[in-house]
């Protein structure tokens, strides 16, 4: 058997520079000044547009200044640079019923003065109103709260409370750090970021689940080990495949994010840092949790016994004194019928001897 890793030593370091992570997520949140929500979370307009590439060579910084004249723009490339396909985002401000026409208006004006009307191809105008976002909004909390009840559910009946509290901390955990990566970083908050975060979430879970099943296997193999233990050669027989895991989806999505653009590329690299924590929290995290638990459990029980009986109640004994216990009676038996019946034993009573009384003469 390879030699097992302590890992548990060191959940409280990593513990604290977990709660470092989700402290500076939520500090870059407020001074970044919250989210950079996309036009599917925000009223706009969004259009996808081409520029001839054999009649001007135009980049996106030379778009951004042609551009300049509005407010809340923001630009992607799509596809190849070569091709000259970008996506301009406009959002649109409350109350704003003709907001549409005018700025489909405003940018053909803008793009034909730059670059020539004829030069300039819309390959895509959408207009996404405030009650879609808004909708849109609450639809995607409520499918967060529900994933993650489900998952509570579903881990309880396979596992216990413990382990299923573990494994939806564990998920908070990686969703929280992947959040604050996104405020600090500015990237733009979309359908596709959930879709990253879900898909990161379902991952994370299965790890989690793998080395859970390993846990209770090895608590019926080991049951004198204390739970640390069977916790960190759970952890050690799977770390293999952990590893083996996530290296191959990294990088898998690792060439998304170097050849892909735009939403592509945002999406790839949510996946990238949540495959990093989530390898990360079901090591370090769940396992702690489920540790912590077990524990407090222990010492809750003991106070009990102590403010009822006095002291401390009898441990249960262990399944090897139980056995011994119970083969004692057949360990007797055994060594009976291996030496035989014994020789009977004969006893002699011996009668006291009766003593005649001399007659006195007269």
């Amino acid at each position: 058997m390879k030699r097992v890793i302590n890992f548990l030593k060191l959940r409280f370091l990593m513990i604290v520079i977990s709660l470092l992570l989700i402290v500076a997520g939520f500090v870059g949140y407020f001074i970044r000044g919250g989210l950079n929500f996309g036009i599917d979370y925000t009223a706009g307009l969004v259009q996808q547009i081409k520029i001839d590439p054999f009649a001007e060579q135009v980049e996106i910084a030379d778009l951004r200044n042609a551009l300049s004249e509005i407010e809340s723009v923001s630009l992607q490339v799509v596809g190849r640079p070569s091709e000259q396909q970008f996506t301009i985002k406009v959002i649109a401000p409350e109350g704003d019923p003709g907001f549409q026409y005018r700025m489909e208006a405003k940018l053909a004006e803008l793009l034909g003065d730059a670059f020539g009307l004829e030069n300039v191809e819309v390959q895509a105008s959408d207009f996404v109103g405030p009650r879609y976002s808004r909708e849109l909004a609450g639809q995607t909390v409520s499918i967060v709260l529900v994933a993650m009840l489900l998952i509570l559910i579903y881990t309880t009946f396979r596992f216990r409370i413990s382990y299923a509290t573990a494994a939806v901390l564990c998920l908070v955990h990686d969703t929280l750090i992947m959040m604050g990566v996104i405020a600090v970083f500015q990237l733009e908050m979309t359908t596709t970021t959930i879709a990253a975060i879900m898909t990161i979430i379902g991952y994370s879970l299965n790890d989690t689940i793998v080395i859970f099943d390993r846990v209770r296997e090895n608590r019926t193999l080991m049951r004198d080990a204390d739970l640390a233990v069977i916790l960190n050669t759970s952890i050690t027989q799977s770390m293999g495949r952990t590893l083996l895991t996530s290296l191959t989806t990294l990088l898998a999505v690792a060439t998304i994010f170097i050849f892909g653009t735009g939403d592509i590329k945002n999406f790839a690299l949510s996946l990238m840092v949540g495959v990093v924590v989530g390898t990360y929290s079901t090591v370090f995290v769940a396992s702690p949790i489920v540790l912590g638990w077990s524990r407090l459990v222990d010492r809750r029980r003991k106070r009990r016994d102590v403010q009822m009986y006095g002291r401390q109640a009898a441990a249960p004994a262990s399944p090897r004194e139980i056995t011994q216990q119970e083969s004692a009676p057949e360990a007797g038996r055994e060594q009976a019928r291996e030496t035989g019946p014994r020789a009977p034993v004969h006893v002699t009573r011996v009668q006291p001897s009766k003593k005649k009384k001399k007659k006195k003469k007269r």
